[in-house]
C-alpha cells in the first residue's frame, strides 16, 4: 500500500503544481483491510455547477485527474458491494495532497469522528450525531490524566445504561476486562454508536468501544513520556501538609512491516507506570481527629504484541498476545480508613485474541475474533488484627481482606455480514464471558467489630461482630452466551431502518425466554439532507457477573462459616461468639429472573454549516426485575427481637424485583465550532428513580420497602461535557475539558442497628433513601503542547512534542464522600475530596 502511496507522490511531484490549465487530483481507493481496490469508479463533481469527469482506478487502486481548475469538489467512489464513498477536497493554485479513499462493505457503517471535521448528518440508523468518537490524533491534543484513555472516556457513559458487571468495554469487538495495549497504540474510542444494534448486549451509552491500530507497511513509532511532581501540585483539602508524590510514566509503540513483507506487519506497544502517590487520612478516633498522609505506592506494566497478515485481498488475520502486571501497596486507605486497615494488590493477566476477517464475496463479510486469558491476582492484609469499623469516623485494625482470585477466561464473536440490495443483514453468535473462575477467600477470619459512634467504641459496646471459618475455596465455570441478528434497511435515500433481534443466556438462572427485540430508524426531511429525525427502541438484559454467583457457592452454610453476631462481648469472646453463632447464606428467590432494561428515545439532527451538527434527543430508560438482594430471615416487627429460622442467621436472598425510571434530554453539539476549535459538547437534563442500589444492596427493614423508592444513587440533574482542541498557530495546539454538574444524593441515617440485623443503616422513621443531596461537581483541564518537525524522508513525518497538562485547573473542592450518619462526628460534611490542581509534563517523539 505504502508502495502505491509513494509512488502516487512521485508522480505529483513531476506534475507541474500551478498552471493555467489547472493541477492534478490523484489518490488511492482501498477497502476497510488496506487491501488496494482496482476498478473502482471515480468521479470528480464540481460543488459549484454539478459538472463531472469519471474515471476507473488502475491495477495498483490509483486515480488521477489531470487539469483541474480551482474550486470545491467532492470525489465520489463506487465499487461493487462496498458503500458510496463521498469525500470533499478543495483545489487552489497548487496540487491538493493525494486522497485515501477508504471504502466501507456495504452494511458496515462508516463512524464519523467528531474530532476531525467529520460531524455530518446522516440518514443511517447507526449514524447518529450523539455519539462520542475521538480518534488517535485527537486524544494526543486532549488533556488525558496518565493517559488513561479508558478513564477518561467513562464519563461520557450513562449510569442507567451500566450493567451490574460494570461497564462493557470491547478492544477490537472483544470484550475484554481492561485495556490490554498502551495509550499510543488506540486508534479510536467509539461511545454510544448504533445504541440500539442486537450485536450488542448492552446499550450504547453503556459500552467503550475501542479501535486498536493495524500494523503499517512501513516502519513507525511513538515513544511518550508523563512525569508528575508533588512541587507542581495544590494541596488537597483534607490534608494537613501536602505529601510528597511523584509519577513517571514511558509508554510507546513500534510497528512496521516483517522481514519487509507487504502482507504481514507488527506493532508492539507497551508502558511502565511508577506512582509514589500518598493517601489522605482525615478520621475522628478516640484520641481526637487525624490527619496524615500514607504512602500507596503502585507499578504496572503492560507489554502487547500484534501480528497482522493479509494472506489475500478478500483475508486477512490478526494475533495479538498481551501482559498486565500491577503490584499496588497499602490500598483501601483514605478517608476514614487508617493506614493500619490497608491490603497489598497485585494483578497479573495475560491475554491471546486471533481475529481473522475473510470477503467471501462483494456481498458477504465473514468477522471471528477469539480471546482467550488467565488472571492471578491476591490480596494480603498488612495486619492480622481484627478490623474496627467506628460508623463514619475511623476504620483500624486489619483490613481482613486476605483472598487469591484467579480466573481463566474465553471470548467468542463470530458474525457474516451479508449485503443483497437494500438490505444490509448481519448475525452471529456472541460468548462475551466463558470463564473459569477460583477464589480462596480468607477474609474475616479474625472478625471484624462494629460501632455505631466513638461513645460506643470507648465503651466497647459493638453492636454487631462478623468472622469467617471453614473452607473458602469456590471454583465453578461462568458461562454467558448471546446471539444476534439484525438487519439494516435502506427504504429510500432519505429512510432507513434498523431491526434486530437478540437473545441472551447465562447458567445459574432457569428462564430461557430472554429474546430482546431493537428497532431505530433515521429519517432525513427534504431535498438538503440537513436535518434528520431519528429515533429508536429496545430491550436490553442484565447479566450478574461473577461476584452473585461466589456468593452463593461459598455462602451455602456447610462450605464457609460466615457468623453475624449481634451485641458481641468485646473484644475477648471473638472465637466463643462466631462458633456459637448459626451460619449465614446467601441464596436466589426461587422466581428470581435475569432483570432488563426498556430504552427508548427520539431526537432531531441539523447541519448548522459543512463540519458542525446540532442533536437533541429525549432518552427513556425503565428496569424491569432489578436485582437487589432481602435478609430474609430478618427479626420481624414489631419488636425485631428474634430470627425467624433459629438455624441461620443472615439470609440473603437475591431477588429480581427492583424498578428503576428514567428519563433525561440531551443536546449535543459537535464538530468544527469556530474557525480555530473543533470538539464536542453535550449538556443533559434528566432525572432517575429506583428502589434498589444493585444486587449487593439490602434495605434496612427486609419487611417494609416503601420508602426505598427515591432517586438513584448516580442521579444528576443536570450534566455538562465539553472537550475539544483549539488551534491557535501551526505545531500549537490547546486541548480543553470541562465538566459540571449537579449533586448527587445520599441517605440520611441514624448510624444505629435498629432492626437487629447487624447492619446499622437505619433511616429516621418516614425518612426515605437519598433524602439528602451533595454538592455540584465541576473540574476544567487544559492541555498546551508544541510540536516540532524534525527531517525525514519524503512522504514521511518525524516530530517531537512537549507538552503541559493542568488538571483541575480552578483548583476547586470536589468532595467525593459526605457524611449522613447522625451519630458520626462528621455527620452532613465531607471526609474526603478528589485530587487538587495538578500539572503534568510531557515529551513524545514520532518517527
Amino acid at each position: 500500500m505504502l508502495a502505491t502511496v509513494f509512488s502516487l507522490l512521485a508522480a505529483l511531484s513531476v506534475a507541474p503544481q500551478a498552471s493555467a490549465r489547472g493541477v492534478a487530483v490523484a489518490g488511492v481507493v482501498q477497502d476497510q483491510t488496506g487491501a488496494v481496490l482496482p476498478g473502482a469508479q471515480v468521479a470528480l463533481v464540481s460543488t459549484a455547477d454539478g459538472s463531472a469527469q469519471s474515471m476507473v482506478s488502475d491495477g495498483s487502486g490509483i486515480f488521477r485527474f489531470d487539469r483541474v481548475a480551482p474550486g470545491a469538489y467532492d470525489i465520489r467512489t463506487e465499487f461493487p458491494g462496498f458503500q458510496t464513498n463521498v469525500q470533499r477536497v478543495r483545489v487552489g493554485a497548487r496540487a491538493p495532497a493525494p486522497a485515501k479513499i477508504v471504502m466501507q462493505i456495504e452494511g458496515v457503517t462508516q463512524e464519523i469522528s467528531v474530532t476531525t471535521g467529520g460531524a455530518q448528518t446522516s440518514a443511517a440508523a447507526a449514524a447518529n450525531l450523539n455519539a462520542i468518537a475521538v480518534d488517535a490524533d485527537a486524544l494526543d491534543n486532549l488533556p488525558v490524566l496518565d493517559q488513561d484513555v479508558v478513564g477518561a472516556m467513562t464519563r461520557f457513559l450513562d449510569s442507567t445504561a451500566i450493567g451490574t458487571g460494570g461497564a462493557t468495554i470491547l478492544v477490537d469487538g472483544v470484550e475484554v476486562n481492561a485495556l490490554a495495549v498502551s495509550a499510543s497504540a488506540v486508534q479510536q474510542i467509539k461511545i454510544n454508536q448504533d445504541p440500539y444494534a442486537a450485536e450488542f448486549m448492552r446499550p450504547g451509552r453503556g459500552r467503550i468501544e475501542i479501535v486498536t491500530r493495524p500494523g503499517g507497511r512501513d516502519y513507525a513509532g511513538t515513544f511518550n513520556v508523563r512525569f508528575r511532581d508533588a512541587a507542581l501540585y495544590a494541596r488537597n483539602a483534607f490534608a494537613a501538609t501536602k505529601p510528597p508524590q511523584r509519577r513517571r510514566i514511558l509508554e510507546g509503540t513500534l510497528s512496521g512491516p516483517l522481514a519487509g513483507s507487504k502482507a504481514t506487519s507488527f506493532l508492539l506497544s507497551g508502558s511502565y507506570d511508577a506512582e509514589d502517590s500518598q493517601a489522605v487520612i482525615f478520621a475522628q478516633t478516640a484520641d481526637g481527629t487525624l490527619q496524615a498522609n500514607a504512602p500507596t505506592p503502585s507499578r504496572n506494566e503492560l507489554f502487547s504484541a500484534t501480528w497482522n497478515h493479509q494472506q489475500s485481498e478478500g483475508q486477512t488475520q490478526s494475533l495479538r498476545f498481551s501482559h498486565l502486571s500491577q503490584r499496588n501497596r497499602s490500598q483501601g486507605i483514605g478517608g476514614v480508613t487508617l493506614p493500619q486497615a490497608g491490603f497489598d494488590h497485585s494483578d497479573r493477566e495475560d491475554e491471546l485474541t486471533w481475529r481473522q476477517q475473510t470477503v467471501l464475496s462483494p456481498r458477504l463479510l465473514h468477522d471471528v475474533r477469539v480471546m482467550a486469558g488467565v488472571e492471578y491476582e491476591p490480596r494480603v492484609s498488612l495486619s492480622a488484627a481484627p478490623r474496627i469499623v467506628v460508623q463514619d469516623a475511623f476504620t483500624g485494625g486489619g483490613a481482613e481482606n486476605d483472598q487469591t482470585r484467579t480466573e481463566r477466561h474465553f471470548t467468542l464473536v463470530d458474525a457474516v455480514t451479508w449485503s443483497p440490495g437494500r438490505h444490509a443483514v448481519k448475525a452471529g453468535i456472541n460468548i462475551p464471558d466463558w470463564s473459569w473462575r477460583g477464589l480462596d477467600d480468607r477474609t474475616n477470619t479474625s472478625g471484624t467489630f462494629y460501632f455505631s459512634s466513638l461513645a460506643d467504641y470507648t465503651a466497647g459496646r459493638p453492636y454487631s461482630l462478623v468472622a469467617q471459618r471453614g473452607d473458602g475455596h469456590v471454583a465453578f465455570l461462568e458461562k454467558v452466551v448471546g446471539l444476534f441478528a439484525q438487519d439494516e434497511i435502506r427504504v429510500r435515500p432519505n429512510l432507513s431502518l434498523d431491526i434486530g433481534l437478540r437473545y441472551d443466556w447465562q447458567n445459574y438462572f432457569h428462564d430461557d425466554d430472554n429474546f430482546a427485540p431493537r428497532a431505530s430508524f433515521a429519517y432525513a426531511p427534504g431535498e438538503t439532507g440537513k436535518t434528520v429525525v431519528r429515533g429508536g427502541a429496545g430491550i436490553f438484559y442484565d447479566r450478574t457477573g461473577p461476584g452473585p454467583i461466589l456468593d452463593i457457592l461459598r455462602y451455602d452454610g456447610a462450605h464457609l462459616q460466615r457468623a453475624v453476631v449481634t451485641d458481641p462481648a468485646y473484644p475477648n469472646a471473638l472465637l466463643d461468639a462466631a462458633s456459637g453463632a448459626q451460619p449465614s447464606i446467601v441464596r436466589l428467590a426461587d422466581d428470581v429472573t435475569i432483570p432488563y432494561m426498556v430504552q427508548y428515545s427520539v431526537g432531531v439532527e441539523r447541519q448548522l454549516r459543512a463540519r458542525t451538527a446540532l442533536a437533541i434527543n429525549l432518552v427513556g430508560s425503565k428496569g424491569v426485575s432489578m436485582f437487589r438482594s432481602r435478609d430474609v430471615n430478618a427479626p420481624p416487627p414489631p419488636d425485631f427481637a428474634a430470627r425467624p429460622d433459629p438455624a441461620h442467621g443472615v439470609v440473603r436472598q437475591i431477588e429480581s424485583a427492583g424498578t428503576l425510571d428514567a428519563v433525561s434530554m440531551q443536546v449535543t453539539l459537535r464538530g468544527q465550532v469556530t474557525r480555530f476549535f473543533n470538539g464536542s459538547a453535550e449538556y443533559s437534563f434528566g432525572r432517575a428513580y429506583n428502589d434498589t442500589s444493585g444486587v449487593g444492596w439490602m434495605p434496612p427493614n427486609s419487611y417494609d420497602l416503601s420508602s426505598e423508592y427515591a432517586r438513584a444513587d448516580f442521579n444528576q440533574r443536570h450534566r455538562f461535557e465539553a472537550f475539544g482542541a483549539l488551534t491557535p498557530g501551526a505545531g500549537v495546539t490547546i486541548g480543553v475539558s470541562a465538566r459540571l454538574g449537579s449533586g448527587r444524593p445520599y441517605s440520611l441515617t441514624t448510624g444505629l442497628d435498629r432492626f437487629n440485623t447487624g447492619t446499622a443503616n437505619a433511616r429516621p422513621p418516614g425518612v426515605p433513601r437519598n433524602s439528602l443531596e451533595g454538592p455540584g461537581f465541576a473540574d476544567l483541564d487544559l492541555r498546551a503542547a508544541r510540536e516540532f518537525t524534525l527531517p525525514a524522508a519524503p512522504g514521511r513525518k518525524h516530530s517531537f512534542t512537549l507538552g503541559a497538562d493542568a488538571f483541575n485547573v480552578l483548583n476547586h473542592v470536589n468532595y467525593s464522600y459526605f457524611v449522613g450518619n447522625l451519630s458520626s462526628p462528621f455527620f452532613g460534611g465531607a471526609v474526603a475530596a478528589q485530587a487538587p490542581r495538578r500539572i503534568q509534563l510531557s515529551l513524545r517523539v514520532r518517527y
